[in-house]
Formats: C-alpha cells, sequence, structure tokens
C-alpha cells in the first residue's frame, strides 16, 4: 500500500489532508515537523499549510529525502524560498473561492483538472518567483503562481486547499499525487 506521511506545519487543516489520502486508500501519519528524517518512511511527503515560514521545523532536510513532494499554501511557500524561488504578501488575505486556470494539461499533479478548476485557498501570502526547474502550472485572477511544478525532481506545491469540501477537485488532485507516489 502507498505511504504518504503528512508533515505538519501547524495549519489549521493538516488533519483534513490526512483525511483526505485515508479516504482514497493511502496508509498516512501526521508527523510534527521536527521528526529526525532518518525516522520517516515513505513513498510520498505533504507538506501541510501553516501560520508562519519561522514554524515550519526540518522541512528543509524532508525534501533532501528522494520521494515526491506537494507543498500546500505555506509547503509550496515554503518549496518556492527554499530553492531559490521568491514569495511576497498577497493583496487578498483571508480565504475565499476562486477559480483558478490550469497552465499545463500535461502536469502530471493537476493538468488533469484542466482546463479551470474551482478552489479554496488564502492568499495572506503567495509565491511570485518560481524556483529553477519549476513550471508555474496554474494562476487565478488574483494570484500569478496557484501551483507549481518540477516533475523531474518530484517536487510540486498548490496555493489552495485540496483537502477541504470547498475545492471541487481536491480528491482528484489527492489521486494524482498518488499515483506520482506510486510510479517514483
Amino acid at each position: 500500500m502507498t505511504r504518504i506521511v503528512v508533515i505538519d506545519n501547524h495549519g489549521q487543516f493538516t488533519h483534513l489532508e490526512g483525511r483526505a489520502l485515508r479516504d482514497i486508500g493511502v496508509e498516512t501519519d501526521i508527523l510534527e515537523n521536527d521528526v529526525d528524517p532518518a525516522d520517516i518512511e515513505a513513498d510520498g511527503l505533504v507538506l501541510s499549510g501553516g501560520p508562519d515560514m519561522d514554524r515550519v521545523g526540518r522541512c528543509a532536510e524532508y525534501i533532501d529525502l528522494d520521494v515526491p513532494v506537494l507543498g500546500i499554501c505555506l509547503g509550496m511557500q515554503f518549496l518556492a524560498t527554499e530553492l531559490g524561488g521568491s514569495t511576497h504578501s498577497g493583496d487578498y488575505g483571508g480565504y475565499a473561492d476562486v477559480d483558478v486556470e490550469i497552465l499545463d494539461e500535461e502536469d502530471p499533479l493537476i493538468g488533469s483538472l484542466a482546463p479551470e478548476t474551482r478552489v479554496w485557498a488564502s492568499h495572506a501570502d503567495e509565491v511570485d518567483t518560481v524556483p529553477e526547474g519549476f513550471t508555474r502550472t496554474a494562476r487565478s485572477d488574483i494570484c500569478e503562481v496557484e501551483a507549481m511544478s518540477n516533475p523531474e525532481a518530484g517536487l510540486y506545491g498548490v496555493q489552495w486547499h485540496p483537502e477541504v469540501a470547498h475545492t471541487a477537485e481536491g480528491e482528484e488532485l489527492f489521486e494524482n499525487f498518488k499515483e506520482i507516489c506510486e510510479n517514483w
């Protein structure tokens, strides 16, 4: 059975990420973000959202575990800044429904959601520059980088929360990530 571990960055929806993975038949645990990377056995990792970039624990070490990684909200922002991209404060704080345009129909994580999907997202902070090797794979009217991917490195990020009921095709996104992990 595929095992995907959720790294808890103190987000309010982290428990829902674990539930969404269990609901699609994935073995999962939610681990604190200070767990020794050597103690993590997984086919993939989800870096959860959270309130503060200063509270991401050992996430920098987790992206070196040679398994696919999905960053959600703060998790994506962390991937961007850690790998040479940049973030900024968004013009639209708080959570809201957002129509997201999928820019890459071939992207293994979100391509199947094309041409657009409706999501639940916070834009208090946003990625403005994707790291080298990444492609911007989705945008919206309020955020130019709603998703980014580096399939060769197995690194993916979405600004939105696929784990909440307000996101139209969240389960499909998790199914796609499961397939990425199984084929890694």
